[in-house]
């Protein structure tokens, strides 16, 4: 009876190492494989720059970056569709609990701080506005330019965002407006981009956009911005003035002279501990820190360089 026995035991694991071992959805590992990853567009510049460096480093990881609005992006994580995210907002409570209903605990870690810049075409004379100013205008209650600006002939204010479901769109409503409804005037294109060549083309438009798309690539100290268009500079006071308004230069995110600013978070899942694991240590740490000092992004470890950057 116990020699039986055992012979069943041995044809029972015989069975079970013939069968075809079910494979993991995910094969990468911790320097080596495929992923895709989903972005908010608001920062393609600075992540395709990390993704590029990453893939220097590790020559048989492969990044597949989906550029999207923050809401896809999210939604993406939720379904398992990607296993890392770039977002300006950690997860939710409700997300939260949907990922530890199957067992998951994704992490959320601080990348950066950046800031929303706002726009206007080089003609325009009118670049000081103060944060009420500037709500005011969001939310409708003030329409055209000379309600701000008396000498202004530019007539009806154009303001213009990358997309309807963009960081910046909920930046805008959250931050900004204090959760009063965005004026239905306003209107989106589809990217940043898009937004630039805009206000570039409209002398009557402001644009609301992520600092990461106004770099000057010439200018490697971080003191200008694109030329195609104008930065307004912004203050926290009721009247904005040369002496107390701000442009998003690097220094004035970090010591939040710049009203408006915002986090920028990794958002990962990757119980295995593999490749999403790896680009998370990679952008958190040193070298992809530095790659943000450069940007003119605010890292969130590295020290930055303070210079006198006040031009009006």
């Amino acid at each position: 009876m116990i020699r039986f026995k055992l012979l069943s035991f041995f044809f029972i694991l015989f069975l079970v190492s013939c069968q075809p071992k079910v494979k993991d959805k995910f094969t990468d590992t911790y320097t080596e494989g495929v992923i895709p990853i989903a972005v908010d567009e608001n920062f393609k510049p600075i992540i395709q720059e990390e993704v590029d460096v990453f893939e220097a480093m590790y020559p048989k990881a492969g990044i597949v970056p989906h550029y999207t609005n923050e809401v896809d992006a999210i939604n993406l994580l939720l379904k398992d569709s990607v296993r890392f995210v770039i977002a300006t907002r950690p997860l939710s409570s409700n997300e939260e609990l949907s990922f530890k209903s199957r067992k998951f605990s994704p992490r959320s870690y601080k990348l950066a701080t950046d800031g929303i810049a706002l726009i206007i075409n080089n003609h325009n004379p009118d670049s000081l506005i103060s944060v009420d100013q500037i709500k005011s205008i969001l939310t409708g209650k003030v329409t055209n330019w000379k309600d701000i600006y008396p000498k202004s002939k530019l007539g009806k204010f154009q303001i213009v965002f990358d997309n309807k479901n963009s960081s910046t769109v909920r930046y805008a409503i959250d931050s900004i407006c204090r959760g009063q409804k965005l004026a239905s005037s306003l209107s989106a294109q589809n990217t940043n981009p898009e937004v630039i060549d805009y206000v570039s083309k409209t002398p009557n438009a402001i644009g609301v956009i992520g600092v990461n798309w106004l770099g000057n690539e010439k200018d490697t100290t971080n003191l200008s911005f694109k030329n195609e268009i104008r930065v307004m500079s912004v203050s926290s006071e009721e009247e904005a003035t040369t002496s107390n308004s701000y442009k998003p230069f690097q220094a004035y995110l970090f010591y939040g002279y710049y009203p408006f600013t915002r986090t920028i978070y990794v958002i990962v899942n990757d119980p295995r501990g593999s490749m999403p694991s790896s680009l998370t240590s990679f952008m958190t740490g040193d070298r992809g820190q530095r790659i943000i000092l450069k940007s003119g992004l605010v890292p969130a470890t590295q020290p930055i360089r303070i210079v006198n950057i006040k031009d009006e």
